[in-house]
């Protein structure tokens, strides 16, 4: 009896589950951008950090792949986010040192996706 019950239970909660279908994705916009040093070359490896323009610290860190490529996805909808690269500890096999050559300001209307660089200067 009980058995029956645990299995009538199951088959109430999967038809359940399938009446309602699959859930909708919720939309988002998408920064994608590349690190580059002072001489063009995309850099593997930088930490990017991300914050909406309107809070001080940073919401999203991520590294840019070997490509010097990151994305972040962020929520749909009007805001402007500010992208800079944490080059704190970074060391090039060169021993030169970089530095942060300026934040960059993304500008997102809606479910889109926005490309941009970041450069970063000796």
């Amino acid at each position: 009896m009980a058995l029956s019950g645990l299995l009538l239970a199951f088959l109430l909660a999967s038809a359940s589950v399938r009446a309602s279908g699959p859930q909708k994705p919720k939309p988002y916009a998408l920064i994608f951008g590349t690190v580059w040093d002072p001489d063009d070359h995309p850099l593997y490896g930088v930490k990017v950090k991300i914050r909406r323009a309107d809070e001080k610290k940073a919401r999203w860190e991520l590294y840019s792949n070997h490509s010097g490529e990151f994305a972040q996805r962020v929520p749909a909808g009007k805001a402007d986010y500010i992208v800079w690269a944490d080059v704190k500890g970074y060391k090039l096999p060169s021993g030169r040192q970089l530095k942060l050559g300026s934040e960059v300001t993304v500008h997102i209307e809606d479910d889109e996706r926005s490309d941009m660089s970041l450069h970063l200067d000796w």
